[in-house]
């Protein structure tokens, strides 16, 4: 009966179009007090207990960093030195893009953010190099995905504290995934591009390229700096974001000097804004969680799936179609936060390391961002381009297919996802 009530509630708002943390909250606290003897003080402390973490703390951290590096010229830098890399392909604007797009993931580990930082920069590029406008859209929306996957990322982060996992091989466990289906996406580019009839065009010289990975050499040691120091054992992941924010202050007001003392104020509160938002999701989300969980739900749902003998390849295919449909109608920190308890108990007890599953879900959150009707980064790319929805959502197919067959292999192959961290940090 509370169950139902739970869902009922939270389908109700969803379909209202009540933001989803309200959503999350509001049904929460109404069954609480329906079914239980729990007073709202003692709702509203849980509430603040469940965001009370030490990993939680390099979500505001990360989302600091980027937004200093986007708004400085370190995404122009590192633009011109993936131009210098591969411009001179058949495609070689928009594989720079998605090339810029995966070391820009890699330092903000916001897909949102990726999405702004280079096509703000590169759509215009793009256009007038002769490609067709949906062209330079598709690449540039899907691309933009993968700042959730490639780490630092805030949606791995959430998934390590929901999971009580290690944030720091969830890291390494998303470099390989994200770099493969980024060159996927590029091979996808260079054909689209031969097709349209683009040819190749002369290389630059290895000087030039030098240079210009000088010009973004401090933005790219941002990834140097996290990635190292954690797989170093000289700080935690947490205190990695920390440095990562001090590092993007320094080379964006002292270094590059395209950041001024007076822009500071209104980057640190869009930073928190952010923050405030995710968290308030984060804490709502787990509210949620925690009373599926008072009520059992995972371990009979767990236990009703071991009864009929699921096997592990049928679980993962039905945990994609939840996770893709969930995606495309969800924030990504929302869908871990209430999947997780739920579905990670089920796959463990079928022999899935929680590492890839991490993995998994998060290739699942990609996709989400590029599914209509609510994939957040259709909606940027839209506003940024002033295409239409519809127009946005068909000039990322080719991509968005290319990332579902990324998934399929991420899925069933789990050393994609688990080769670097045993690597790293043994089995």
């Amino acid at each position: 009966m509370s169950i139902g009530l739970l869902f009922g509630l939270f389908f109700l708002l969803v379909l209202l179009g009540v933001p989803i943390s309200i959503c999350l909250g509001a049904s929460t606290f109404i069954t609480l007090m329906t079914f239980t003897h729990m007073s709202p003080i003692e709702v509203s402390s849980m509430l603040f207990e469940k965001i009370d973490s030490y990993s939680l703390m390099a979500i505001p951290m990360f989302i600091l960093a980027g937004n200093l590096l986007s708004k400085g010229s370190a995404a122009q830098r590192i633009i011109e030195f993936a131009k210098s890399l591969v411009g001179h392909l058949p495609g070689g604007l928009p594989i720079s893009a998605i090339g810029a797009s995966i070391i820009f993931a890699a330092v903000s580990g916001s897909s949102p953010a990726t999405v702004v930082a280079i096509g703000s920069i590169m759509f215009g590029a793009i256009m007038e190099a002769g490609y067709p406008k949906k062209y330079a859209v598709g690449t540039i929306a899907t691309a933009g995905s993968l700042g959730i996957l490639i780490p630092p990322s805030v949606v791995l982060i959430v998934y390590g504290v929901t999971a009580e996992t290690s944030i720091g091989r969830l890291f390494m466990a998303g470099v390989m995934p994200g770099l493969m289906i980024g060159c996927m996406m590029m091979v996808v580019t260079y054909i689209g591009a031969k097709r349209l009839g683009f040819k190749r065009t002369e290389p630059q010289d290895f000087k030039t390229r030098l240079i210009k990975l000088k010009d973004a050499s401090w933005g790219l040691m941002t990834i140097v700096i996290v990635m190292g120091g954690i797989y170093g054992g000289i700080f935690t992941p947490t205190e990695a974001a920390a440095v990562a924010a001090v590092w993007a202050l320094f080379i964006s007001v002292f270094i590059y000097k395209d950041v001024k003392t007076k822009d500071l104020y209104v980057t640190i509160l869009e930073s928190a804004k952010t923050t405030a938002m995710i968290m308030f999701i984060i804490a709502n989300a787990m509210l949620f969680a925690h009373f599926l969980t008072l009520e059992n739900i995972p371990q009979t749902i767990t236990q009703a799936l071991i009864a009929i003998h699921v096997h592990k390849i049928a679980f993962l295919l039905l945990v994609n179609v939840i996770l893709i449909i969930a995606g495309a109608f969800m924030e990504p920190s929302a869908i871990i936060m209430i999947m997780v308890p739920l579905l990670l108990p089920i796959a463990t007890a079928l022999g899935v390391d929680p590492i890839h599953f991490g993995i998994i879900m998060t290739v699942n959150m990609e996709l989400g961002m590029v599914s209509p009707p609510v994939g957040l980064n259709l909606f940027v790319t839209s506003g940024l381009t002033n295409m239409s929805m519809k127009d946005v959502m068909v000039a990322t197919l080719p991509w968005t297919i290319t990332i579902f067959v990324g998934l399929m292999l991420v899925t069933y192959i789990p050393e994609i996802s688990l080769w670097l961290p045993n690597l790293m940090y043994g089995h």
